[in-house]
């Protein structure tokens, strides 16, 4: 509720699921699909938007992050980019997703994986920096 009255487009059907450790920096730039769930201590820091789709699960820890930097030019301008995760993706404990970041639907992220490029749909995908490792089956 308190995300909502800041601006955050969250689906009004009530199934989405936000651990009150969960932080999110600009609220208004958060868009959170239906069935979404945001675990304990996950760190959403969204300076460009970041769309979670049905389904999503970020689990304890997890971190966004929409920001860096440029480090090519000496003034080092803040670069942000948007961050996409597609329905029913999966990230587990501790991973660290970059800015500009889409991970496609049914992807499995393993626990503390460094996403720095986009991931594949219904992959397993793992390491640092994250990779697929395996497809998944098909939803039965």
């Amino acid at each position: 509720m308190l995300l909502r009255m800041f601006g955050a487009n969250i689906c009004a059907d009530g199934h989405v699921r936000i651990y009150p450790t969960a932080r999110v920096i600009y609220p208004w730039k958060l868009t959170c699909e239906d069935r979404v769930m945001i675990g304990p201590d996950v760190n959403i820091y969204n300076l460009a938007p970041v769309t979670l789709g049905y389904g999503a699960q970020l689990s304890q820890a997890v971190h966004l992050c929409a920001g860096t930097h440029d480090y090519t030019r000496w003034a080092m301008p803040l670069v942000a980019r948007p961050i996409t995760l597609s329905p029913n993706v999966w990230l587990g404990a501790e991973v660290f997703v970059g800015p500009g970041v889409t991970i496609g639907e049914l992807a499995v992220i393993g626990a503390r994986s460094v996403v720095v490029k986009d991931q594949p749909a219904r992959m397993v995908c793992a390491g640092n920096p994250c990779k697929p490792l395996k497809s998944r089956p098909d939803p039965q």
